[in-house]
């Protein structure tokens, strides 16, 4: 197995004036020490406007000095978002390029969508096209780094006439392609796609075997359709990671910054309204760490095993590899044994010591690396042998790079369009007049294609329009509208028409929702055979999940104006039954988010 570190460049409230010249330079010193231990990765983030959680918006920056400061370390962009609004394709090409160039060829190109609103709203990325607007953005990057020229593209989202990309990366056809993964449903698209999956949910190895058992049987199976010109069959998962000698002294050292970690990304992704300048994420960290799933006084010294939480009669915790070097390496051999190619440690995390990163790092070089490295050669070469044929299967049904219009020319007084047309900030681009396919069915052509487009554009407006009115609308509007019964009615019987048999995987059973208001609790529930989901008022007779919540509540949930896990992270949200089914709600009934 593989080692990495990855840094978000995290920079906890108050600030002195030379906090972040510090911040990177002991990153880079970092990095130089784990290059010269044998650590095998370095990952740097690309977030923008996250205070505190990541100051990290220019990771091409710093992983450029860190390839002129190392020799062996690989660097992988962990992730770069490619929604043409944040950066056009060409410069991705072009940035990824020169990294590897500079690197004398050790780039790794992870991508992603990204999902928080301060990055969304910033860079006007629509969240409901992103995934579509990253898969056609990585397929244009990729044609850049083999076509010469590149041939052009008139997408969707991105429209460029036929451009030779220079310069061409030294890795061929290209660096290893990645994405990054949150939920199972992103692993499955990283093994459809046949890229590397960066998993960042903290999961357990038995978790992760399941994990490397579905994204293999895709890999090697007719649904992956590789999105580059080289397969990447690689799970990755991180982790917190701080080892010491003695148990305590790890948990003294490494689990407040993990803990930070954990806080300030759900603070920005799930529960929070963020004030740019003004909040402190340290100061609501310390107040209210213990009561969503952050609680110190849990996490102790008892010599056991790890792992990745710790569970109590109480609150929740993070644990993750925070230990003596037997108890990190047990669980290290865990996860080699779920089948996982490489675990990333977060090592930079809150206000953890820039010496006890560099102890930890010199511990599990000397003491946990050395085993894993000496098999990993076998096992690598067994992985490529077992999936050599399915890989080049997958390769034979990708479409090759494609020539360029022999009589492309390009003016010296050539312009593009006028602003706002095409790329950042753009306004939405018209629906297509094919109806998408849904549940497997192939999309309808003709007079029925027309009035299933026409039928969606009108569901849209709707959409749009119900979410105007519940953000502007008390809970005693909302409850009073949206809990009359024939509103009831019109939301479940939506659900049920959106229901997708695909993301319930299988899933059999019933799921109530109770809406809690002035006049009483008014329950729904949906019947799940596997295929469809059928919806009737009343209470269900033998739930697999109950979710109880007001009505006014359950009106923003709706409208994805209120996050689910903030909602039950704050007490707004009472859920009974199968969490796994819970966290699989969103997908299942065509909404991004889950619980």
């Amino acid at each position: 197995m593989r080692f990495g570190l990855l840094y978000e460049h995290q920079l906890p409230k108050p600030w002195a004036p030379d906090d972040e010249h510090r911040l990177f330079q002991d990153a880079l010193a970092q990095v130089e020490l784990a290059d010269r231990l044998g650590f095998d990765y370095v990952w740097a983030v690309e977030h923008h406007f996250l205070e505190e959680y990541s100051h990290s918006s220019a990771s091409d920056v710093f992983l450029a000095a860190c390839s002129q400061r190392t020799k062996n370390i690989r660097l992988g962009f962990g992730i770069l978002p490619l929604p043409p609004g944040y950066q056009h394709p060409a410069r991705v090409a072009e940035t990824v390029a020169t990294l590897d160039l500079v690197s004398n060829g050790r780039a790794e190109f992870g991508t992603g969508e990204t999902s928080s609103g301060a990055e969304l709203e910033g860079f006007g990325v629509d969240r409901a096209t992103k995934r579509a607007q990253w898969a056609e953005a990585l397929d244009v990057v990729t044609r850049m780094f083999v076509e010469e020229p590149f041939a052009g593209v008139e997408g969707r989202y991105i429209s460029m006439p036929p451009r030779n990309v220079v310069p061409k990366p030294l890795q061929k056809p290209h660096p290893p392609l990645w994405v990054a993964c949150s939920r199972r449903d992103t692993i499955l698209l990283a093994a459809e796609t046949g890229i590397g999956a960066l998993s960042f949910s903290f999961a357990e190895p038995e978790e992760a075997a399941e994990w490397v058992r579905e994204y293999e049987e895709i890999i090697s199976g007719e649904r992956c359709l590789p999105i580059g010109f080289d397969v990447n069959a690689q799970i990755a998962t991180a982790l917190p990671m701080m080892v010491a000698h003695d148990e305590a002294e790890a948990i003294e050292r490494g689990v407040d910054g993990a803990h930070f970690f954990g806080y300030a990304l759900a603070h920005y992704y799930y529960f929070a309204d963020h004030r740019p300048g003004v909040t402190s994420i340290a100061d609501d960290f310390e107040g209210t760490r213990h009561e969503v799933g952050f609680a110190r006084d849990v996490v102790v010294p008892e010599g056991e095993p790890l792992g990745v939480k710790v569970i109590s009669d109480g609150p929740e915790s993070i644990r993750g590899a925070i230990g003596t070097p037997e108890q990190v390496r047990e669980l290290c051999r865990r996860y080699e044994d779920a089948g996982v190619d490489q675990m990333i440690f977060l090592v930079q995390t809150g206000r953890t010591k820039h010496e006890h990163v560099c102890e930890a790092l010199e511990l599990f070089a000397a003491e946990v690396m050395p085993e894993f490295h000496e098999r990993a050669p076998a096992r690598e070469a067994a992985k490529r042998e077992r999936l050599a044929g399915a890989v080049a299967a997958a390769l034979e049904r990708r479409e090759p790079p494609r020539a360029a219009p022999a009589d492309a020319t390009i003016s010296p007084m050539a312009s593009g369009p006028p602003p706002g047309v095409v790329g950042a900030g753009a306004p939405p681009v018209p629906e297509p007049d094919v109806a998408p396919a849904t549940n497997g069915t192939p999309p309808r052509t003709g007079a029925q294609a027309f009035f299933d487009t026409t039928r969606a554009r009108a569901q849209k407006r709707g959409e749009a329009a119900f979410g105007a009115f519940v953000r502007r609308s008390d809970d005693r509007r909302l409850e009073r509208t949206v809990g009359a019964d024939p509103v009831l009615a019109v939301i479940f019987n939506t659900m049920a028409r959106r229901f997708d048999a695909g993301a319930a995987n299988g899933f059999t059973g019933q799921i109530q929702w109770s809406m809690r208001g002035e006049r009483g609790t008014k329950s729904w529930t949906i019947d799940i055979d596997g295929r469809r989901a059928r919806v009737r008022p009343g209470d269900a007779r033998e739930p697999k999940l109950v979710l109880t919540l007001s009505t006014a509540d359950f009106a923003r949930v709706i409208a994805e104006e209120l996050h689910p896990a903030k909602a039950l992270i704050t007490g707004r949200l009472q859920v009974r039954g199968d969490l796994a089914v819970a966290a699989k709600l969103g997908p299942m009934f065509g909404q991004e988010s889950a619980l």
